[in-house]
């Protein structure tokens, strides 16, 4: 694990010194040093850089990136790990390659020697890798299938420059940070930003499953891997259950690989405490186990965690978040590079702080959601239902005659706007914060007028297009394993674990995971509608049921609490402030209208004023200081 940076001319650049070139990638990688404390690592010829730092994980001795192949015409570094490398690595000294490390690493360098850009299929794991072939003069960017290990790249100045997080590509001064008005219109609707931009202008991020290859003055992206889009498994429930229990057991054990310590994040509900007891049953001691939880009851799940520790035996640490938790939102800020506003970053920070001080390497349950059908959203709300008995036909349309004529804030709009929708539609609308008409009456007209033809909501939406002939649930699981899941749960646990030099892994995103979860009708995962039956009924068979049969809570963040008691100046007085006003991309007035709403009590904006907050402190970090700097 550790993070990567460097950069490749593109077209033909003015001269530059070798000692030039090697101080800027080690300025790339100097800004995310908290990814890799333990070694950093270049390479650099005319043209070309790449740097890395590395959190020693895997052979702690010889591993030091960049690695080569045997006559150094293959270079690679590597954010990630490999958990299939030892049977890679196998064929491939079969094939007559010598190596010359233990690493996970040098089996890529390999590999691409063996079957050129093909490698990257055959990885089982989670990586961003950057190659370099001396001979072709080809750069290779890849980003693993499920999107675990970040990747950004800008192109500037006649060099394409990339790096694990978008700071490390800002550091060139050549990349436009302009802000990006349609990113930011993605995440006020959405709370993070597009799939393949960043809030900067000149920053892209690499998408899921793709491969970005520079040569030849030309730069191309290609995918190569996608989501299944069409179910195959024949078998019934029994037999789902059983080829489950073995692919999921496989990917724990597998996952365990290291020369460092290790533990699990559990929050005491189905995914985590599946891999908790997967873990502890290939262990030959007590697995170490983080939880966090609330003072606010209706959010905490440590009473959980802790009978699901208790039955399992692990040595269990447990903390409690409590208001003052905003005294880290600035570093939390920092660390995401871009506004996002998932609070449940801030439980994510302090579990990765207090796993810092036991282990080096954890395993969390992300995944199980989005590939096994566990969000509500899934199914359809009973008020939603009674709508569609008692109005069918017409009724969608009175709904949305009736919700476009009330006005802002009025009782009832947003349930009608709701209704009057389709079910992909009503899915959208579910999954927005900030809603089309909210957003226009938000953005001043100066960032309106920058949006152009832009609409977010048709951006968001193009990855149903690919599974549209599937049952709307099997729509919804597969669409958020394409945006949600990537866009933000994945995101939100990267940049904090990382934010504490400590390494997440995901074995529900194992790749074989994966595939065989996409392969599976929707009518075996959510029988008559019953959330993520089948992971349920398998971690029934590991942990006592009356432990894990109850409704599911998620990891959920009390703002609204927190806003309306010690913490409600905040709103006011970040949000309120003449800086914050000034700034151009929002009416104050709305604002205004939308804090005193919420701080009366009258309607609760928690999530939308957290997204504003998160904005303005974004903004003072990566705008107003990087100008005062310039």
């Amino acid at each position: 694990m550790c993070g990567i940076a460097g950069f490749s001319d593109i077209t033909a650049a003015p001269p530059r010194t070798l000692d030039s070139d090697r101080q800027r990638v080690k300025s790339m990688c100097d800004v995310m040093r908290h990814r890799g404390p333990d070694d950093e690592g270049f390479y650099v010829e005319p043209g070309v850089a790449l740097g890395m730092r590395r959190l020693s994980i895997i052979d702690l001795a010889t591993g030091h990136q960049p690695i080569h192949n045997e006559d150094r015409t293959v270079w690679v570094v590597f954010n990630g790990e490999i958990y299939n490398y030892r049977e890679l690595r196998d064929a491939l000294e079969a094939a007559g390659h010598r190596f010359y490390t233990s690493s996970d690493t040098e089996t890529i360098a390999h590999g691409y020697e063996e079957w050129g850009e093909q490698v990257f299929a055959r990885l089982r794991g989670m990586f961003a890798v950057a190659l370099w072939d001396t001979r072709t003069r080809t750069l290779l960017l890849c980003r693993d299938r499920a999107g675990i290990k970040p990747l950004y790249y800008a192109e500037a100045g006649g060099r394409l420059f990339f790096g694990s997080e978008a700071k490390c590509v800002l550091v060139n001064g050549e990349v436009d940070r302009g802000l990006d008005a349609a990113a930011l219109d993605h995440y006020l609707a959405y709370q993070y930003t597009p799939r393949d931009r960043s809030i900067f202008r000149g920053v892209a991020k690499l998408r899921p499953g793709h491969l970005l290859r520079v040569r030849d003055g030309r730069l191309a992206v290609e995918q190569y891997w996608q989501l299944p889009a069409a179910p195959t498994f024949q078998g019934d429930e029994r037999e789902a259950l059983a080829e489950l229990r073995r692919i999921l057991a496989d990917a724990v054990r597998s996952h365990m690989i290291s020369d460092v310590p290790l533990g699990a994040f559990l929050s005491g509900g189905i995914d985590s405490s599946l891999v908790v007891a997967l873990m502890a049953e290939a262990s030959d001691r007590p697995v170490k186990t983080f939880s966090i939880g609330f003072e606010e009851s209706s959010f905490d799940e440590l009473p959980h965690a802790r009978r699901v520790a208790d039955h399992l035996g692990t040595e269990h640490h447990e903390f409690v978040v409590r208001p003052d938790a905003l005294g880290i939102l600035d570093r939390v800020v920092w660390h995401f590079d871009e506004p996002f506003a998932d609070p449940s970053a801030i439980p994510t920070w302090y579990v990765s702080e207090m796993a810092h001080r036991h282990v080096t390497v954890v395993l969390s349950g992300d995944g199980g959601d989005e590939l096994f059908g566990g969000y509500n959203r899934y199914a359809p709300h009973p008020r939603v239902e009674s709508f569609d008995r008692l109005a069918p036909g017409v009724g969608r349309a009175v709904a949305a005659a009736a919700w476009r004529a009330l006005p802002h804030g009025a009782r009832g709009k947003n349930f009608l706007r709701h209704v009057a929708r389709d079910a992909r539609g009503r899915y959208i609308d579910s999954v927005t914060f900030f809603h089309a008409d909210e957003r226009a009456a938000l953005l001043s007209a100066t960032i309106r007028a920058e949006l152009g033809s832009w609409d977010a909501e048709e951006y968001f939406s193009r990855p149903f297009a690919r599974f549209e002939r599937l049952p709307v649930k099997a729509q919804m699981m597969s669409f958020d394993f394409e945006t949600y899941l990537p866009e933000d749960c994945l995101v939100k646990v990267d940049r904090m674990s990382m934010a504490h030099s400590i390494e997440s892994r995901v074995p529900l995103l194992d790749h074989h995971v994966i595939e065989f979860a996409a392969s599976l009708p929707a009518s075996l995962k959510m029988p008559g509608g019953r959330l993520k039956h089948l992971l349920k009924t398998l971690a029934f068979t590991v942990v006592p049921r009356e432990i894990l049969d109850r409704p599911k809570q998620g990891f959920g963040v009390p703002i609204g609490h927190w806003f309306r008691g010690e913490l409600r100046e905040a709103f006011g007085d970040i949000l309120g402030s003449s800086l914050s006003r000034q700034r151009g991309y929002f009416n104050a007035p709305f604002v205004e209208r939308v804090l005193a709403e919420h701080l009366s009590g009258r309607r609760d904006h928690s999530w939308q004023l957290w997204q504003l907050l998160v904005f303005e402190l974004w903004h003072r970090q990566y705008v107003d200081q990087a100008a005062v700097a310039a």
